[in-house]
């Protein structure tokens, strides 16, 4: 399905661009994979940190108040990659995949710079294996992006 959201920004004449934290790039490195894909993606960044996110546009004082797994944040996170990278489209993708004790949440924002809206998903997951729950929210946000490229 990739493929096809490659396809389909690529015939619009459209571009995306993604801020990775917990994936670790894992988004962005699924995407590059995809021939044409350069014609299509604009800019991926792994902003593991915190510091890297307010470097990238991130309120810290919203990470304070909300806490940096949360919507408040990945919106900030999908508003300021797709800003910075003039995209058409913007991903965000904070929380967390260590599950020792018990199920997480991962938040994603999806954002369309034209219309300024947000489409927003969380995601459990609960695998103690993390490449597997990168697996599960991958296939989420591969989800989220077709929906909006409809």
């Amino acid at each position: 399905m990739i493929a096809e959201i490659v396809a389909r920004l690529a015939k619009k004449g459209e571009t995306i661009s993604i801020m990775e934290s917990c994936t670790g790039g894992k988004i962005c490195d699924e995407i590059t994979n995809v021939s044409g894909s350069s014609k299509v993606f604009k800019f991926g960044a792994v902003t593991y940190s915190n510091e890297y996110k307010v470097k990238f546009g991130v309120d810290a004082k919203k990470i304070e108040k909300f806490g940096v797994y949360s919507f408040e944040i990945a919106r900030e996170m999908s508003k300021n990659i797709a800003e910075f990278a003039g995209s058409d489209y913007g991903v965000g993708i904070t929380g967390e995949i260590e599950c020792l004790h018990g199920e997480k949440s991962v938040y994603i924002s999806f954002y369309n710079v034209d219309i300024c809206i947000f489409d927003d998903m969380l995601i459990k997951v609960n695998s103690l294996i993390r490449a597997k729950n990168k697996e599960v929210i991958r296939d989420k946000i591969v989800e989220i992006i077709h929906k909006n490229l409809l």
